[in-house]
């Protein structure tokens, strides 16, 4: 018996694939982007203390309240955002099923969603899964800046959805006020719904370039009544495993998002989300610092890789640092990704997948969300291996 035809063609996650292969060849994994140090103690501690204490039942389908006031509260203390707990607020298990449950709550067969390549592979999934059709908007290099001509002519009579992230991965680019300017524009004049991935919201980078602060699309005038914000837990507080998101706006978009989700969960991580409720509260400046400790480990990779004769983009945000491997020879990145544990014992990942264009194919993505002694580790190996093709 074949898989529903909803899946053709949708292939299993790179990220699956390249960490079984570092596994297997035990290889130095700067691929998949998780810390190799958990976050804060004290919110550790509240997990704990939550299952002491007998939190270990089903939650509230929305999220425990005390998890939705606290993220009202983060909304409010950083941006300015007035939420209701009540309604504008639901806790998802992660920031994925948040776009899984977006996507599934509000797009009907044959819409069309804009979204900006290259995309996290879930992006794809979802919209075919949904019988969406995706428009694709190229983040070109070496910028990686949004082309606003590009993103109009992206927009048709059936495009009711732009699909943001930002800061963006795997680019780095965090989008400034004026390329959010012009997707509110748009949005405004073709009344769209902005469905905005901001999981990497704290983590951005101050260089001699200037400041690269992040700024939710939803705080500009007309738009928090169609914006969609999703984001998590897991990247700002090094955390990932516990998969603990949310999604707050407008009570219509938001309880577009509970209708669906009810289905796929309906609920997690009870104890957790009162530890996460902890997080935002009482140690609000954990992920600032985690950000200036990832600037150090950015500058580590990326001059690093320079040092080796690869062309890279720093970043200005996330936790991903991107280049162009075109001068080492490989027909593209993928071919280069698949042979770089035997040649190197190091695991990257190519950014072909997260492309539907050849924008991507001789681009590849490096993770410094590791210790210091890690990315040295990778760097003396790649230095050490045969990086030609």
């Amino acid at each position: 018996m074949r898989q529903a035809r909803r899946l053709d063609g949708i292939p299993p996650t790179i990220f699956t694939a390249m960490s079984a292969l570092a596994l297997r060849t035990g290889a130095v994994n700067l691929g998949q982007g998780f810390p190799d140090v958990d976050g804060p103690a004290s919110v550790i501690a509240a997990a704990d203390r939550a299952m002491r204490d007998g939190a270990n039942q089903y939650a509230p389908g929305p999220g425990v309240p005390v998890l939705r006031q606290a993220i009202a509260r983060h909304q409010q203390r950083h941006y300015g955002l007035e939420l209701d707990p009540d309604r504008q607020v639901v806790v998802t298990t992660g920031c994925t099923e948040g776009i899984a449950a977006a996507l599934l709550g509000l797009v009907d067969a044959g819409d069309e969603i804009v979204v900006l390549e290259p995309y996290y592979d879930s992006y794809v999934a979802m919209i075919q899964m949904c019988g969406g059709v995706r428009r694709p908007v190229t983040l070109r290099a070496p910028d990686f800046r949004l082309d606003v001509d590009e993103l109009r002519a992206a927009v048709g009579p059936r495009t009711r959805f732009i699909l943001l992230n930002s800061p963006h991965n795997p680019t780095g680019t965090v989008l400034s006020r004026a390329e959010l300017q012009a997707v509110a524009d748009l949005a405004i004049e073709r009344d769209l719904v902005v469905v905005t991935d901001e999981v990497y919201e704290h983590l951005t980078f101050s260089d001699d370039t200037g400041g690269h602060e992040h700024l939710p699309i939803s705080t500009l005038p007309g738009m928090f009544e169609r914006t969609l914000t999703l984001s998590s837990a897991g990247k700002s507080y090094s955390l990932t495993g516990w998969k603990i998101g949310w999604a707050t706006g407008p009570a219509e978009l938001v309880g577009a998002v509970l209708a669906a989700k009810q289905w796929l969960t309906f609920t997690s991580g009870a104890p957790l989300q009162h530890a996460i409720a902890t997080a935002l509260d009482d140690e609000p400046d954990w992920p600032r610092a985690l950000a200036a400790d990832l600037r150090a480990r950015r500058d580590l990779l990326c001059d690093g890789l320079t040092a080796l004769g690869l062309d890279v983009r720093r970043p200005e945000g996330t936790y991903f640092a991107l280049t162009d491997i075109s001068s080492l020879g490989w027909k593209d990145g993928m071919e280069f990704c698949l042979a770089l544990p035997e040649r190197a014992g190091v695991v990257a990942i190519p950014t072909q997948p997260f492309h539907d264009t050849s924008a991507g194919d001789q681009l590849v993505r490096w993770a410094f969300c590791k210790e210091a002694g890690v990315i040295e580790e990778a760097l003396t190996r790649l230095a050490a291996g045969d990086l030609s093709g």
